[in-house]
């Protein structure tokens, strides 16, 4: 599988995560819950897609990482938004799945105070998620890429 374009897929994803939860958070903002719900559980899905597509990439890359080429600013820059990507994706998980959990369990107050505090991370991990690959493969191009 060397040769796939992963990053451009595990990117796309990411895209296309964004776009979904920005849909789910102005359909819930007028009260469609249930296209709310059907945004949001793709959001989810495209999510795990990701997530399998990443840990496949970093399976196949063995080990070999593509160096990040940018100097000066933009290296601090693109350092701190992958750290705290990283960070964000790691920690959001959980946060992710108890949200949906009380929703799928009609406890909608716990799920809007939760969502409250999942959207705007998950939202962060995954237009963050596009920014890197933007800073690695279009902005600042290396040459080794797996």
């Amino acid at each position: 599988m060397k040769g796939f374009p992963f990053a451009e897929l595990n990117a796309s994803l990411n895209g296309v995560a964004t776009i979904l939860l920005t849909l789910g958070f102005i359909f819930i903002k007028i009260n469609n819950i249930k296209t709310h719900r059907f945004l949001m559980v793709s959001a989810f899905i495209i999510s795990i897609i990701f997530l399998i597509s990443y840990v496949t990439h970093r399976i196949v890359a063995q080990g070999i990482h593509t160096p990040f080429n940018g100097e000066g600013l933009w290296r601090t820059l693109y350092y701190s938004i992958l750290i705290s990507h990283i960070i964000l994706a790691i920690i959001i998980v959980p946060f992710v799945l108890r949200t949906l959990f009380l929703a799928f369990t009609n406890q909608f107050e716990k799920h809007r105070f939760w969502a409250k505090i999942t959207f705007p991370i998950w939202y962060y991990v995954s237009i963050t998620g596009v920014l890197v690959y933007f800073f690695l493969y279009q902005w600042f191009p290396s040459n080794v890429q797996i």
